[in-house]
């Protein structure tokens, strides 16, 4: 055991995030602070903000579980010291005395001053198996690249984007049908466990830190609207991981709908249907014309969720007892919307 968990002072921890994958950590961190021997002294997270469609002003799930378990929250705009606010926030932070602070998907930039200021630093809850994905989208990207595998990885929070030294890993397999947000999911757990871990042994882990290698590194940009309309020219596989990766959209008679839900199927001969063309309407499939792979394989996509605007999304069944797709309709691509 380790002389911080011997010591009869808790571990001072600070935690950081804002969204609900950050608020799996902290609810996990809460339940283990007894065992971890550590306090969770504040809790940092982005200030409210309005949201859904009556744009209310709320607060983040991280505050929310703050709240529910009595422990101060802070919500500055900035620390950099060129904003006028900086100073007060980095002032702020050290007044809680941290021993270390724990960040996942906070929001906010930390300066290097922030980062040297809890006595063992700052640690990242970083949702890849690092150095594979840096940056905003790593679990969007690892479906899109049809890795195999993802994890979370304890970090060294560094002054480069993700580049810190790697603590800790947890692998998580992926699944043929795991779609964002079902792999966001099982991350967060992940990522509550992964960082109670560290902290039950911290000086342990942190004299057993592992240097990233940066050419194994890739930089997970962050996804936009337009990534999501459907190129048919790709193969159906591509297309079914971009259909559980994003908010994955066509066009049909000019009208935007988004695609939900699909499965790929490999022909054993091309087909001489224009890519994008539906093929049949049945109750079980909506088999749509698809490019060819890399090994030039003729494909077809089976599509078996679809929503049109204003509607939920609908069955492959539902959509052959209406009048909303026929075969040989054809999707279309639209740009500069």
């Amino acid at each position: 055991m380790n002389t911080l968990n011997k010591s009869a002072n808790k571990l001072r921890v600070i935690f950081a995030g804002t969204p609900e994958f950050a608020a799996v950590s902290l609810r996990h961190l809460i339940k283990q602070q007894d065992v971890l021997n550590i306090e969770i002294v504040a809790v940092y997270t982005q200030p409210d903000r309005k949201s859904g469609r009556g744009q209310k002003v709320t607060a983040s799930a991280v505050k929310q579980v703050a709240i529910e378990h009595g422990i101060a929250v802070e919500q500055p705009v900035s620390f950099s010291l060129k904003h006028e606010d900086g100073q007060v926030s980095r002032e702020t932070l050290a007044s809680y005395q941290p021993d270390v602070m724990v960040v996942v998907a906070y929001g906010l930039i930390l300066p290097l001053g922030v980062l040297n200021t809890p006595q063992f630093g700052c640690l990242n809850i970083h949702g890849s198996l690092l150095p594979r994905w840096r940056g905003a989208a790593p679990i969007h990207r690892a479906i899109l690249a049809g890795d195999s595998t993802t994890g979370i990885t304890i970090m060294q929070m560094a002054q480069g984007l993700d580049t810190g030294d790697m603590l800790y890993k947890l692998e998580c397999p992926i699944t043929d049908t795991d779609t964002t947000q079902s792999l966001h999911d099982k991350l967060a757990v992940l990522g509550g466990e992964a960082v109670a871990t560290v902290l039950a042994d911290l000086p342990i882990y942190q004299a057993n830190a592992v240097a990233q290698d940066e050419s194994l590194a890739n930089y997970a940009e962050k996804v936009h609207s337009k990534d999501g309309q459907i190129d048919w020219q790709n193969d159906a596989v591509s297309i079914q991981r971009q259909i559980r990766a994003l908010p994955a959209y066509t066009h049909l008679h000019g009208e935007r709908i988004k695609v939900t839900s699909a499965l790929p199927i490999k022909l054993d001969q091309v087909t001489s249907e224009p890519v994008g063309q539906v093929i049949s309407v049945g109750k079980n499939a909506i088999l749509v014309s698809c490019g060819t792979d890399s090994a030039g394989v003729q494909h077809l996509i089976n599509i078996t969720s679809v929503q049109w605007p204003g509607g939920k999304p609908l069955t492959a069944e539902q959509i052959a007892n209406s009048n909303k797709l026929n075969d040989g309709d054809i999707f279309e691509m639209i740009f500069d919307e």
